[in-house]
């Protein structure tokens, strides 16, 4: 259990991962949750980059992770 919540706090891996969830709770389409959710890991990686950090696909992963996370809870929920 130490060894994932470390994995999860390095790079904020789990903030990515709230991010996403909340992303795919708040999309009222699948195509639009993932287009969403691809353009705010896209956006974070490119900000880490251009601040002299490196493109983390791991970080981008949590992200879409995340969205995939929160749509299916949103569906679950509510039918659409």
């Amino acid at each position: 259990m130490k060894k994932i919540i470390t994995w999860l706090k390095s790079s904020n891996r789990g903030r990515h991962i709230v991010g996403g969830v909340l992303i795919g709770l708040g999309a009222d389409d699948t195509y639009c949750a993932l287009y969403a959710g691809a353009g705010v890991a896209g956006a974070l990686e490119l900000k880490d980059k251009l601040y002299g950090g490196k493109w983390d696909w791991v970080d981008f992963g949590c992200t879409m992770a995340g969205v995939v996370v929160g749509r299916l809870i949103r569906v679950t929920l509510t039918g659409k």
